[in-house]
């Protein structure tokens, strides 16, 4: 299933996080796939400030190597939260995309952005991405714990930065609501058949 860009999760205080939530129910019966194409792909970064809507269209090519660099950056947070370490072999993808960190943080009009090079931007954005997992996988334990959200169909993450790192879900908005609405409905089922149950 392929989403729109309309349908990005872009709650997740983690840039890479919110990276990985471009493939959505990773753990239900029809995951959501939310870069299936490369105009998907640059509608993300531009999206997420990491270029814009004009910015020359990445590659099919690109685009494989980004999903990639995703799956690097779940497994090895997915690791992490079962403190863990990652592979190896997930690590170093890591490590040879922040080799390409190309762009450069600039101050505009009082915001901090990123300038991306003229020559392949969209991968220069990707750079970055990884360089904002390294980071947040390598310092967690001085800013909060890595977890993967507990909705049954999710399996995303989050940084937990919450005083007693109770947090559950790796958005209240949408998993923290169904996760609601599944309980109600399943109290309210619960009390329906013990009523029917009594004489």
């Amino acid at each position: 299933m392929t989403g729109s860009p309309m349908a990005f999760r872009l709650g997740n205080e983690i840039l890479a996080f919110r990276f990985v939530a471009t493939l959505g129910e990773r753990r239900g019966d029809a995951v959501v796939e939310r870069i299936a194409t490369p105009e998907q792909l640059r509608a993300w970064l531009a999206v997420n400030e990491l270029g814009s809507a004009d910015m020359p269209l990445p590659s099919d090519a690109l685009l494989r190597d980004a999903r990639e660099l995703r799956e690097a950056i779940h497994r090895a947070g997915t690791a992490i939260a079962a403190d863990d370490v990652p592979d190896p072999a997930d690590e170093a993808l890591l490590n040879r995309w922040t080799a390409r960190h190309r762009a450069r943080l600039v101050l505009t009009g009082g915001r901090a952005r990123w300038r991306l090079p003229d020559t392949d931007p969209a991968r220069a954005a990707l750079a970055i991405v990884a360089v904002d997992a390294v980071t947040t996988l390598g310092t967690h334990h001085e800013d909060g714990v890595i977890k993967r959200c507990e909705q049954r169909t999710c399996g995303g993450l989050f940084l937990d930065t919450s005083r007693g790192r109770r947090r559950r879900w790796c958005s209240m908005a949408t998993c923290g609501n169904k996760m609601k609405k599944a309980n109600l409905k399943s109290h309210r089922a619960a009390r329906e058949e013990a009523a029917l149950g009594q004489p």
